[in-house]
């Protein structure tokens, strides 16, 4: 079992910047591949950043250039750096992490961009 706490969402101003922080805890050392997902009302949960192992790194094409996933293997934790946000990126954000063919998922923390 891995158990999975996001942090660091809230309200933010268009241009405005915020970090996501998801801690692992649990069976962490299975873990291979993390990312950051989002569902906003009405929509489907769509992949926003995903970071293996090894530090590869694959972003949605509406986040490239804006947003910066990494993570820290000793502290068990991948963040999402946002900066130039957009209205349209208001957003439940997940983290998920796949270990040994399975998907965990954290709660969520709200990111709202908003003047």
């Amino acid at each position: 079992q891995v158990q999975l706490v996001e942090s660091g969402g809230g309200l933010v101003q268009p241009g405005g910047s915020l970090r996501l922080s998801c801690a692992a805890s649990g069976n962490f050392f299975s873990i291979n591949v993390m990312g950051w997902y989002r569902q906003a009302p009405g929509k489907q949960r769509e992949s926003v950043a995903v970071i293996s192992l090894g530090g590869v790194t694959i972003y949605a094409d509406s986040v490239k250039g804006r947003f910066t996933i990494s993570r820290d293997n000793a502290k068990n934790t991948v963040y999402l750096q946002m900066n130039s946000l957009k209205p349209e990126d208001t957003a439940v954000y997940y983290c998920n992490a796949m270990s040994r063919g399975t998907g965990y998922w954290g709660l969520g923390t709200q990111v709202t961009v908003s003047s």
